[in-house]
C-alpha cells in the first residue's frame, strides 16, 4: 500500500519516522533530494529505508554567483497508519516510530503519546519512541485510534515540536463468519408451481470490513433441499426446481442453506441456516367415489325422513378444494328417497322420503353425483373434477300391521233401531306374505257406553241398544283389527255413524207459555200467538196445527184460532176479567205435526189476568196486595223466620254444652254429714315417702325447733301456726325426748303432718240406685238393720254400740211425743 506524496505541514524541526509493522504493503518513501541536508541513518547510506518517514527542515542555501536559493521543504502524509487486527503473536506489534531533528541521540527528547487508547493499547517508548500495539485488537469492535504525538526537551519539558495528531486503521482480517440473523425461515409455495417460483429471500451478514479485500463477499449454496429447490449464489433468492410437486405426495421440505465469505473461494468462512418450505394446497384433485356401485336396504316400516345409508367422494385436497357438493341425477327412487349432507363429515346421506312397500316394489337404483364446488382456473384441464356412483336400494319385507280397505268409515243407521241392529262392515287385511288372519275389536276409550259391537271375525258393527239421535247425532268410533300370529300388530280406523231421525217426539211450544192480560181488555182481542217447535230433525220441513183441549173446547173465556202457519192466535170472548175473582186461567192446547208417524202433545197456556192504566199498560199481576191487605210482607217474614231459627240454633247448642258437662262428684245437702274430710289421691308412700316428713330432723335434733310444713300437699284448712314448746335440752341426744315432745306437739296442732286421709270408695253417683256404701251415713239414713249385737262385742266396740244402737231408742222417742 504506497504512502501519498509528502507537502509542507509545517511541523518545524520535528522529524518523524513510522515503521509499519504487518502483512499489508509498506508505504512507499518519495523523497526529494537535496544537496547535503539528508540525514544518514546509522550505516552512513543516503537513502532512506522504506517504511522510515522523515521531515526536514526549511532551509536555506546561498547559490552559485552569491545567488541565495529558496527550496520549499516538503513534509510526509503520516497522519493514517495501519496494523493488523487479532495478532497473537508473543512480543508488542511495532506500529512505528517517532524521530526528531532535534534528538541528538542522546537522551535530551522525551516523547509523549496520547489520544484513544494510549497508555493502555498503544504504549510508546519516550527515548526511542517506538510505538508498540500490546493488546490484540479486534476491528470489528473499533475500527481505528486517534492519536497525537509531541517531543519536549526531556529536563525542561519545552516543546520541541508541535502536537501532531494522527490516525491508526486496525487492518481487517477473515475473522467473522457469516450469519443469518432471522433464521430459521417458514415458506409457503403453491403445489404445482412452474420451475424457477420464487419462494423466498435468504440474507446473512458478515461482520469483516465489506471494502477490504474479500472478507464480506458472500456467496449462497443449497447444502439440502435438492432437486427440488435451488438458491441463486449472489442474491439468496430460493426458488423451485423441479416441476409438478404434489402437495398429496408430500408437503413439507426441510432446506439448508450456506453462506460462505471470501467470494466463496477455500479458505472462507461460512453459515447455514434451515428454511422450512410448505406445499400450499390448489384444486388439482378431482373427488372419486371409492365404489362405483353402493349397496344399500331399507325395511318397509321405517317413516319418511328415517336414514338409509351413507356415501363419500375422496377429494385429497384441502379446504374449500377438497369440498364436494352431491345430489341425485337419475334412478327409480327419485321419488322414494331424498339426499343431504353432513356438514360435518362431508357425506351423502340418503334419507326415506316416502313409505316403501316391499309387496309393491322390492327394489330401487339411484345415481348420485360428487363435484367440487371451488374450481381453480388453472387447472380446469385436468378436469372433469367430478365423480358418479350408483346406489341400489333393497326393500325389506317387515310385519306390518292389518291395512283398512278404506281409510274412513261412515255408516248409518236408524234411530230407535233394535239391538242387534246391522249399521256396517269394516274390512281389513294383512299385505305381509304370510297374509294371517285379523281380528276386530272396539277399543273401550272410543265406545264408552258400548253402544255398537263388531264381530271379531267379519268386523260387522251392529247396535247394542236403540240409539236417540236428540241425545246424540253422532257417534265416533274407532275399530282396531289386529292380526292373528307374527307380532301381533294391530291398526285402527275411523268410523263415523249418523243416526237418522225418526219422528218421536211430539211438537212443544216454542215460546213463553205464559201471557198478561189486562182487566179491562175487550171481547175478540187477539193476546197472544202461539208457536211449536220440534226437537226431531224435520221440524223444518214439518207443519204443525193447533186446537183446543177436548175438555176447553165449549169456554167461554178464550178462543183460538189456527193460523195454517204452524202458528195459532188466541182470542178474548167476553169482557169483566178481575183480579179479585180470579187472576190466573189455564187454556190446554193440543199441537199436532204431520210426520210419520204423527205426533201430538197436549200444552198449557197460563194466561195471567192483570191490573192496567188507561193506555193498557201493565201495572202489577201480583194478587197479594188484595189478599193481604193487614198482613206483612214478604221481606218482614223472611226476617222472622231467621230470627226463629238462631234462637233455635242457640237452645240447641246449650243443651248439647249441658249434656257434655261432666257431674260433679259432689254430696246433696241430705247426704253431708258435717265431717271435715280432706281427700286426695295419695296412698302414702312407706318409708319411701320423702315428701310428707323430713327424716333429716330425726338425724339432725338440733336443727329440730325450725317448723317444716308438709310439702306434697296443703290442708285445705288453715290453722295459725302454733309456736312449739320450747326445750331446755335443745342440744341434747336424747332421741327418746324429742320424739315424744314431736309427738305431743303433733297431738294439739291439726296442722302438723301427718294429716287424716281417707279415702271414700261408697259413692255410687247421684241418681244411684244402691245409694252410698259409707257406715258413716248410717246413722242419718234409715236402716233395717239391727246393731244391738255390738252390746256383747265389749268394750272395745261399745262406741260404736253407742252410736249405732241409740236409733231405736231415739225413734221410740220420736214415737212418744207424737203419741203425747
Amino acid at each position: 500500500m504506497a504512502m501519498p506524496a509528502m507537502k509542507r505541514q509545517g511541523l518545524g524541526p520535528l522529524r518523524a519516522f513510522l515503521v509499519l509493522v504487518g502483512i499489508s504493503a509498506l508505504c512507499s518513501v518519495a523523497l526529494g533530494t537535496r544537496r547535503g541536508s539528508a540525514s544518514l541513518d546509522e550505516r552512513g547510506h543516503k537513502h532512506r529505508h522504506p517504511g522510515h518517514l522523515s521531515l526536514h527542515r526549511h532551509r536555506q542555501r546561498a547559490g552559485k554567483e552569491g545567488q541565495v536559493l529558496h527550496r520549499s521543504k516538503r513534509g510526509w502524509v503520516w497522519n493514517q497508519f495501519f496494523v493488523i487486527e487479532e495478532y497473537t503473536g508473543p512480543d508488542p506489534v511495532l506500529v512505528g516510530r517517532l524521530h526528531s531533528d532535534a534528538d541528538s541521540g542522546v537522551g535530551n527528547i522525551k516523547y509523549i503519546l496520547s489520544g484513544e487508547g494510549a497508555g493502555t493499547i498503544f504504549v510508546i517508548d519516550d527515548n526511542t519512541g517506538n510505538i508498540h500495539a500490546t493488546k490484540t485488537l479486534d476491528r470489528e469492535e473499533q475500527a481505528q485510534y486517534t492519536l497525537t504525538a509531541q517531543a519536549v526537551d526531556r529536563d525542561t519539558n519545552k516543546p520541541q515540536e508541535p502536537p501532531s495528531q494522527f490516525i491508526v486503521k486496525v487492518q481487517d482480517i477473515n475473522d467473522n463468519p457469516p450469519e443469518f440473523l432471522h433464521g430459521p425461515y417458514y415458506a409457503r409455495v403453491p403445489e404445482m408451481s412452474n420451475v424457477g417460483t420464487s419462494v423466498m429471500q435468504v440474507t446473512a451478514t458478515d461482520a469483516d470490513d465489506p471494502t477490504y479485500g474479500n472478507s464480506a463477499r458472500l456467496v449462497y449454496s443449497i447444502l439440502q433441499g435438492q432437486p427440488y429447490f435451488s438458491v441463486e449464489p449472489q442474491t439468496g433468492i430460493i426458488r423451485t426446481a423441479l416441476p409438478n410437486m404434489d402437495r398429496e405426495a408430500r408437503q413439507d421440505y426441510d432446506v439448508v442453506i450456506q453462506a460462505k465469505d471470501m467470494g466463496g473461494h477455500m479458505g472462507g468462512l461460512s453459515g447455514t441456516t434451515q428454511v422450512k418450505i410448505t406445499l400450499t394446497d390448489v384444486n388439482d384433485n378431482p373427488p372419486k367415489f371409492p365404489q362405483s356401485v353402493y349397496p344399500m336396504s331399507v325395511s318397509e316400516d321405517k317413516v319418511p325422513g328415517e336414514e338409509v345409508g351413507r356415501l363419500k367422494a375422496k377429494d385429497p385436497d384441502l379446504g374449500d378444494n377438497g369440498m364436494v357438493n352431491y345430489r341425485l341425477i337419475d334412478g327409480d327412487g327419485l321419488g322414494m328417497f331424498e339426499l343431504s349432507t353432513d356438514s360435518e363429515t362431508r357425506e351423502a346421506v340418503i334419507k326415506l322420503k316416502k313409505h316403501v312397500d316391499f309387496e309393491t316394489k322390492r327394489s330401487y337404483t339411484l345415481k348420485v353425483e360428487g363435484s367440487n364446488q371451488h374450481l381453480d382456473p388453472q387447472y380446469l384441464a385436468w378436469g372433469p373434477y367430478k365423480d358418479e356412483a350408483t346406489i341400489k336400494i333393497s326393500v325389506e319385507d317387515a310385519d306390518e300391521p292389518p291395512v283398512f280397505v278404506a281409510p274412513i268409515y261412515t255408516f248409518e243407521v236408524e234411530e230407535n233401531a233394535p239391538e242387534g241392529t246391522l249399521v256396517g262392515r269394516v274390512h281389513a287385511k294383512d299385505t305381509d306374505v304370510a297374509n294371517n288372519p285379523v281380528r276386530y275389536m272396539i277399543p273401550l276409550y272410543t265406545d264408552i257406553e258400548q253402544f255398537f259391537s263388531v264381530n271379531s271375525e267379519d268386523g260387522k258393527i251392529t247396535t247394542t241398544r236403540p240409539l236417540d239421535r236428540e241425545a246424540q247425532a253422532w257417534h265416533n268410533i274407532s275399530v282396531s283389527a289386529t292380526e292373528i300370529g307374527g307380532h301381533h300388530q294391530d291398526t285402527k280406523v275411523r268410523v263415523n255413524i249418523k243416526v237418522k231421525d225418526m219422528n218421536d217426539n211430539a211438537p212443544e211450544f216454542g215460546n213463553n207459555n205464559e201471557v198478561l192480560m189486562c182487566e179491562t181488555v175487550a171481547p175478540g182481542k187477539d193476546i197472544e200467538t202461539v208457536s211449536a217447535v220440534d226437537k226431531d230433525e224435520l221440524a223444518h220441513r214439518q207443519h204443525f196445527t193447533f186446537s183446543l183441549a177436548p175438555e176447553v173446547t165449549h169456554n167461554h173465556n178464550f178462543s183460538l184460532k189456527d193460523n195454517r202457519d204452524s202458528t195459532a192466535s188466541i182470542y178474548v170472548l167476553r169482557k169483566g176479567f178481575s183480579r179479585l175473582t180470579q187472576d190466573v186461567y189455564y187454556l190446554p192446547i193440543e199441537i199436532n205435526d204431520n210426520g210419520f208417524p204423527a205426533m201430538s202433545s197436549t200444552n198449557t197456556l197460563t194466561i195471567r189476568v192483570c191490573s192496567c192504566d188507561s193506555r193498557d199498560t201493565i201495572l202489577s199481576c201480583n194478587v197479594e196486595p188484595y189478599v193481604l191487605h193487614a198482613g206483612l210482607s214478604t221481606g218482614a217474614l223472611i226476617a222472622i223466620l231467621a230470627c226463629i231459627v238462631i234462637l233455635l240454633a242457640i237452645v240447641v247448642l246449650f243443651v248439647a254444652l249441658r249434656r257434655q258437662k261432666k257431674e260433679p262428684l259432689i254430696v246433696f245437702e241430705e247426704e253431708d254429714i258435717r265431717e271435715n274430710i280432706i281427700t286426695y289421691d295419695d296412698e302414702g308412700g312407706g318409708e319411701e315417702d320423702t315428701e310428707a316428713f323430713d327424716i333429716a330432723t330425726l338425724q339432725n335434733p338440733d336443727g329440730a325447733n325450725g317448723f317444716l310444713p308438709r310439702k306434697d300437699m296443703k290442708p285445705e284448712l288453715q290453722f295459725s301456726i302454733r309456736p312449739g314448746t320450747g326445750h331446755t335440752a335443745a342440744n341434747s341426744v336424747d332421741v327418746d325426748d324429742f320424739i315424744k315432745s314431736r309427738i305431743a306437739e303433733a297431738d294439739s296442732d291439726p296442722t302438723a303432718p301427718p294429716y287424716d286421709s281417707i279415702q271414700i270408695y261408697g259413692y255410687e253417683g247421684r241418681g244411684s240406685l244402691a245409694g252410698s256404701l259409707s257406715s258413716l251415713e248410717s246413722v242419718t239414713t234409715e236402716s233395717d238393720l239391727d246393731y244391738d249385737y255390738l252390746q256383747s262385742w265389749g268394750p272395745r266396740f261399745k262406741k260404736l254400740a253407742d252410736l249405732y244402737g241409740t236409733k231405736d231408742s231415739i225413734m221410740d222417742d220420736d214415737d212418744d211425743g207424737e203419741d203425747s
